[in-house]
């Protein structure tokens, strides 16, 4: 039985009114944001369950647009996200899809496009009392919160990449916590997540980017 601290009854420090659709929302996204180099250019939120059904009474819209500018889950600008994006060229969209309903109910897919034109899509899902797992990278399926120092490798799927990601963070005296491979099929691209209880240095993405299988490192920090 996993354990229920009283700051999940009570919920997150946040611009309110819901955990699960505005905190979580605003989670998702902020996690999602650090996956992707370069500066955003347009986002689109594709919302399903009750997402789609509540997503602007209840801010939802606001919140995950906040998250992909990098606003925590308790910043104030949250409540300007709509001006401020337009203010800084941010193309947004909002998509509610109330046809597919084989999803978690606070379900969201995020396609990201930066300024050089690369895009990224991520699913993610709010659990409630503002906690969040993505749960799906450029079509993957993955299991990843952000509660611990993470690093997130692109990776090929070939023999050697993992234990070379394992042998960066031991000459860096660098414990892990959790570490698993997510993979479309064999031999094809993978996610390498490594969760750590300590700090990851940010330069240790530029050391495991030397490997000719390793297609990009992604270190999220929250």
């Amino acid at each position: 039985m996993s354990f229920i601290s009283v700051f999940d009854v009570m919920g997150p420090n946040m611009i309110g009114p819901s955990s699960s659709h505005t905190a979580g929302a605003a989670r998702i996204a902020l996690l999602a944001r650090k996956l992707l180099t370069g500066s955003l250019k347009k986002v689109e939120f594709t919302l399903y369950g009750s997402f789609a059904k509540t997503y602007h009474g209840h801010g939802t819209d606001r919140a995950l647009l906040g998250g992909i500018m990098g606003f925590a889950t308790d910043d104030v600008r949250i409540r300007d996200s709509f001006q401020i994006a337009t203010d800084n060229g941010i193309e947004y969209s909002f998509i509610p899809n109330n046809v597919e309903t084989d999803v978690h109910p606070n379900t969201v897919d995020i396609l990201m496009v930066n300024e050089e034109g690369q895009e990224m899509t991520i699913r993610g899902e709010s659990l409630g009392g503002g906690k969040a797992r993505l749960c799906r990278i450029n079509g993957v399926e993955v299991d990843f919160t952000g509660e611990y120092s993470s690093i997130v490798v692109v990776q090929k799927d070939a023999p050697g990449v993992v234990a070379y990601i394992t042998k960066c963070l031991s000459e860096l005296g660098i414990n892990i916590a959790f570490m698993r491979l997510f993979r479309e099929s064999k031999g094809n691209t993978a996610y390498t997540i490594v969760e750590s209880d300590d700090l990851v240095p940010e330069d240790i993405a530029d050391t495991i980017r030397r490997n000719k299988n390793v297609y990009n490192v992604m270190v999220v920090q929250m």
